[in-house]
């Protein structure tokens, strides 16, 4: 290898050291009130939106689940903008990515929709025609710094967990690209009344998930899922209340009620299992380690 290339690779590796851009750091810290504002509206209120947000939504769970979705954002904003490594939060940005670019798709599809005297409005408008560009910029210079390398003492998110939860990233990102892109059909099926503007929205809300879970399965690293699957899990606890709060808004008689409640659960289920699965792995493994126990606990 010449002298020119050693250089280039050592250049390389330099910056490979997974630290947080600033301008990653400092977008982090700009949308977690945006998102806490859209919660306390949405889910605090989500009977008032036709005097308190951007556009007015019917019925209740909507908003509901847009508001148990901004929390969980801002939880893993927040989490980023204090994380120290990039690894720990890169799986979260492409997500965020595709959401925001389908909010801005069903801003300008449906624009006549929304209140544009409204204060929330010009935040709406903002925040989703900014946010898709600039988070997958920050995702675009920051993955450079990514070592593909686990932390000392890193958990391996096992195989079939991940497989299980690709599975589900699938199905998950299906169902909102079908209510985005076949709003009519959705609506006519779905287990709650939804418009077509509220329909392509909540297409944005099931494919953040979706990507999530899809990128949680192709990175081994137990630090590279944990931030992701802990705003999921607080997302999904405020969706299932959520739902007891807009019970009324539920065609009981759908299957797809059921079908809907019971995946919620489920998915929150298999994060809470798969979190203690891992974790009590990675503790028993460095207790073995401490006490100079030569045989580890193998959780792969």
């Amino acid at each position: 290898m010449s002298n020119v290339d050693s250089q280039a690779s050592l250049a390389t590796d330099a910056a490979r050291d997974d630290q947080i851009l600033p301008l990653t750091r400092w977008l982090a810290r700009l949308i977690v009130p945006v998102l806490a504002l859209g919660f306390i509206l949405l889910y605090i209120w989500p009977d008032n939106t036709e005097e308190m947000f951007a556009w007015t939504i019917r019925p209740r769970m909507t908003p509901l689940l847009m508001g148990a979705g901004y929390l969980g954002g801002a939880y893993f904003f927040l989490r980023s903008a204090l994380a120290s490594k990039w690894h720990h939060i890169a799986v979260g940005f492409l997500p965020v990515a595709t959401f925001s670019s389908f909010m801005t798709l069903a801003t300008i599809i449906h624009w006549p929709n929304f209140n544009h005297t409204h204060p929330a409005f010009f935040i709406w408008a903002i925040l989703y025609a900014t946010t898709p560009f600039l988070v997958f910029y920050a995702w675009w210079q920051n993955r450079k710094r990514d070592t593909g390398l686990p932390d000392p003492g890193d958990a391996i998110l096992p195989a079939v967990a991940r497989w299980i939860m690709g599975i589900f990233g699938f199905v998950i990102l299906a169902t909102g690209i079908l209510l985005f892109v076949f709003p009519s059909l959705m609506i006519d099926v779905w287990p709650w009344a939804l418009s077509p503007l509220t329909a392509r929205v909540g297409g944005g809300w099931f494919a953040l998930p979706g990507v999530l879970w899809l990128g949680i399965a192709r990175d081994h690293r137990w630090q590279a899922a944990r931030i992701g699957l802990e705003s999921q899990a607080l997302s999904l606890i405020l969706i299932l209340w959520g739902v007891g709060r807009a019970w009324s808004n539920f065609d009981q008689s759908n299957p797809l009620t059921w079908m809907f409640v019971g995946g919620m659960t489920l998915l929150l289920l298999i994060i809470i299992v798969v979190y203690g699965w891992v974790e009590f792995g990675r503790k028993s493994t460095q207790s073995s380690e401490d006490a100079g126990d030569p045989q580890s606990v193998s959780y792969q």
